[in-house]
């Protein structure tokens, strides 16, 4: 569009002119255009979206799917199933399903043993294009002996991202992990699909170029992400509230602005809400002062999930694939002709087994995301980092604090930050602060860090709605990985987006960005691979239009045919329908009958989620889980929506593992250990933790696979424990409660008099000042003057949970004070914590 070449013109101009802060008079005086002319844009946006609606209604009814798209190019498509018919109509169960090769055997491939993949049935064939020069889908032949043609550490996002990429092309891929797929920052997103408002307003605000070009280039990858993997990404509608009537016609203009930039590859499009309409959409919300919002839609996406559908994916195009895999040292070779040593593979070991061995390759590239300096050094020693880490921890919060549907940006926190609210997955995740840190595995969030987020929480939420820190079910703290551009004259600015950095020794180091724009960041890597490398593809780069395993006769409805064909529970079929796509036929398969008239099959793990124990055996056999941790956290993603809930399947999870995997004794005690050590990284509180590691695993499994934690001798809320509590009072406080209420209760009738309620207290040795009781009392609608008037057990509990709360709230600020203060990066370099 003409308007966007204009604006991006202008924006090239003042970034190239701007010196110091500020940009050249002729680069400003554009952008007042701009601004200028944006009420009349406005005024088109009507007619241009009344056009744009009445063609995404065609769109939808008459879309070309990808095969048909194929079709008109005389081709057939290309499926990453290499066992996925092409004529299997959508919804129905696939007719056979491929079987990714065994772990044993993608390391045996790994140390070049002659190891022959299972061959494709004949249906396979219409997987393949037609055409003469694309025959041969998959690993090109080549001798073992001469290694791959790309090895590449590291298996988050990026470099999963990477292999699928290389190995759609027909080249020779190796992937490695030192911990599993998604171990890492990829796994601990804020699981948005997004171009980034807060990106578009500082690239007009600060006519920054760079930034604008970062927008565009995500909303189109957004889109891409929607196609490739339907049944793990969404559209998601978040709602912007409006507290000042200035801001109604600001914000929606800027949110129809972010519509148009995504041009063709549109969503949904923006709209605006008056007061009663924003209520009746987010009732949670604070009623003072508010004036309306703005809706915009971005995307969001199971991300750990995603990560390892990317990794079976490449194995399904030919790419060994290997988890728990760590490099431990570069292989160089002299290179004849410019007489410099080039990096030409890596020592590995297997972290199972502690076997080690050389794997050669032609190229090696570095995508280990935070960890990129400890790669990177082992090629040069004295290499200066390139990582500037930055730690961002989110919570996960009850259903009940968010419509299901839709989610809220706060666009002014406290520090001029912006916190997402957004549901996912039956919970709302929120989030994320943006502080200076350490590179460590699993970092864990403070007590500092969390209640921050709670504190911004409680200020956009209806003060009726108390947001406690007992309702957080999980916190994590992921490491994202701002990078500095070793070759540019200042090393200590960041870079906006992603670098890609070649090294003396041809060492190809891909840093930065984030999980939308993963594919767009993997094409451009490989293309410096081929270059750099002079490798020999078979075909372009693929994978905007190579859908993701799971992804080919998946549809909206599919969950009701699992629910019908297997008697699962409505909420299950439905998860496993948007965790697997149409792989959820072998996930139900694997399922053992229940016992029961209904559910018939799918024996689920935990009461209150709907994970069933046959994903733990899928996982196994057809994802590579390996251990406790690879299955609740990234697999199936209960770690990340209540880490006390995970804690509880632990022994059940063990068991089904053990059996598949042939653990010793010695192994499942480990593998207790060391889950409870890394619940703890996702919120479970260290007390919980330090009192289970002591339990031998035997007697956790005999409580029916549920680990119970003792309460002290005294009241529960005077431990504070109670802090991480979900519900105001335990069991025993209840029954404590009633017994003493029941000592002054004579006629049996459920009421004690005004002057009772004091003794109870007194009896239940709570802390409260005497000079409090008043306050409490009239809370309570108790009046305290009347000494002799009835009072019911309800009424008493309010003033027993008002106490509780404000005991709570005293330790929580005597805790939080002991930690570090938070050591922000500014928002300016951040990006805002987008």
């Amino acid at each position: 569009m003409w308007w966007r070449q204009r604006l991006a013109s202008t924006l090239s101009s003042a970034s190239t002119s701007a010196g110091g802060g500020g940009g050249s008079s002729s680069a400003r005086s554009k952008l007042f255009y701009f601004a200028a002319t944006g009420t009349a844009m406005s005024a088109l946006v009507g007619g241009y979206y009344a056009y744009n609606n009445f063609y995404a209604d065609s769109d939808r009814k008459h879309r070309f799917s990808h095969s048909a798209m194929m079709g008109a190019l005389g081709q057939k498509p290309i499926y990453a199933d290499p066992l996925m018919a092409h004529d299997t109509p959508i919804g129905e169960r696939p007719h056979a399903f491929w079987t990714p090769p065994s772990r044993e055997q993608m390391l045996n491939r790994l140390k070049g043993k002659k190891s022959t993949p299972p061959s494709p049935p004949a249906a396979a064939a219409a997987t393949t294009t037609s055409n003469e020069e694309d025959k041969g889908e998959g690993v090109k032949e080549e001798d073992d002996d001469e290694g791959f043609d790309l090895l590449i550490i590291g298996a988050g996002a990026t470099g999963a991202g990477c292999a699928l990429d290389a190995a759609s092309r027909g080249l020779k891929v190796a992937l490695v992990e030192r911990d599993d797929f998604a171990s890492g920052t990829s796994s601990k997103s804020t699981k948005l699909i997004h171009g980034g408002v807060r990106y578009l307003q500082k690239a007009i605000m600060g006519l920054d170029y760079d930034q604008y070009k970062m927008v565009c280039e995500a909303l189109h990858e957004r889109k891409t992400f929607l196609h490739i993997a339907p049944y793990l990404s969404n559209e998601l509608p978040i709602l912007l509230p409006v507290y000042k009537w200035w801001q109604l016609p600001y914000f929606w203009f800027g949110c129809k602005m972010y519509d148009m930039l995504a041009g063709s590859e549109r969503i949904t499009p923006s709209y605006m809400l008056g007061r009663k309409r924003t209520l009746e959409s987010f009732p949670m919300l604070k009623s003072e002062n508010l004036v309306g919002a703005v809706v915009y839609y971005d995307g969001q996406h199971n991300d750990s999930r995603m990560n390892v559908t990317l990794a079976v994916t490449a194995a399904a195009h030919g790419a060994v694939v290997a988890n728990h895999t760590e490099v431990l040292s570069l292989i160089k070779e002299m290179n004849p002709e410019s007489g410099q040593d080039v990096v030409k593979g890596a020592v590995v070991r297997d972290n199972e087994t502690g076997e080690t061995w050389e794997v050669k390759a032609k190229g090696v590239i570095n995508a280990t995301g935070p960890f990129s300096d400890a790669i990177l050094k082992m090629d040069t020693p004295k290499m200066q980092d390139i990582v500037a880490p930055s730690a961002g921890v989110h919570l996960v919060l009850p259903s009940y604090f968010s419509p299901k549907n839709m989610g809220m940006l706060d666009p002014a926190t406290s520090d001029g930050r912006v916190v997402f609210f957004l549901p996912w997955e039956g919970g709302v995740v929120a989030g994320t602060t943006d502080t200076l840190c350490d590179v460590t595995p699993n970092p864990i969030p403070s007590e500092k860090e969390i209640e921050w987020i709670l504190n911004e929480i409680r200020r956009f939420l209806s003060p009726d709605v108390k947001v406690r820190r007992g309702d957080v079910l999980a916190a994590w703290s992921g490491i994202r990985p701002l990078v500095r551009d070793p070759k540019a004259k200042n090393t200590k600015d960041l870079v906006r987006n992603h670098m890609i950095h070649i090294s003396e020794s041809k060492l190809i180091t891909i840093a930065g960005g984030k999980w939308t724009t993963y594919r767009e960041m993997a094409k451009e890597t490989i293309d410096e691979a081929i270059k750099t490398f002079v490798l020999s593809p078979v075909y372009g780069c693929r994978t905007e239009s190579t859908r993701l395993i799971g992804s080919h006769t998946w549809s909206e409805t599919m969950f009701i045919k699992l629910a019908q064909n297997f008697g699962l529970d409505a909420d299950v079929a439905k998860a496993l329908s948007h965790n697997y796509g149409d792989r959820a036929w072998a996930v139900c398969a694997m399922a053992e009958r229940t016992g029961r008239h209904f559910p018939v099959f799918g024996t689920r793990l935990h009461p209150s989620y709907p994970f069933i124990e046959s994903e733990v055996k899928y996982a196994v056999e057809c994802e590579y889980a390996r251990t406790v941790v690879d299955v609740i956290a990234r697999r199936m993603r209960l770690a990340f929506l209540d880490a006390h809930a995970a804690f509880e399947v632990v022994p059940k999870v063990i068991e089904l593992m053990a059996n598949e995997l042939k653990w010793s004794p010695e192994r499942q005690q480990k593998e207790y250990t060391d889950t409870l050590a890394y619940l703890q990284t996702m919120g479970l509180p260290k007390t919980i933790v330090d009192q289970s590691s002591s339990t031998p695993l035997e007697t956790s499994i005999t409580k029916e696979g549920y680990v119970h934690v003792t309460t002290t001798s005294s009241l529960p809320f005077l431990d504070m424990n109670s802090y991480y509590h979900r519900g105001q009072f335990s069991a025993d406080e209840i029954g404590a409660f009633r017994a003493a209420f029941a000592d002054y209760d004579d006629k049996g009738d459920g009421y004690i008099k005004v002057k009772h309620v004091e003794p109870v207290l007194k009896a239940l040795n709570l802390p409260f000042a005497k000079d409090d009781l008043s306050k409490l009392l009239n809370k309570a609608q108790i009046d305290p003057t009347s000494d002799d008037k009835p009072v019911e057990f309800e009424q008493v509990l309010i003033i027993l949970s008002d106490i509780k709360e404000k005991y709570i709230q005293e330790q929580a600020r005597s805790m939080a004070s002991e930690k570090k203060v938070l050591n922000r990066i500014p928002t300016s370099r951040s990006g805002g914590s987008v």
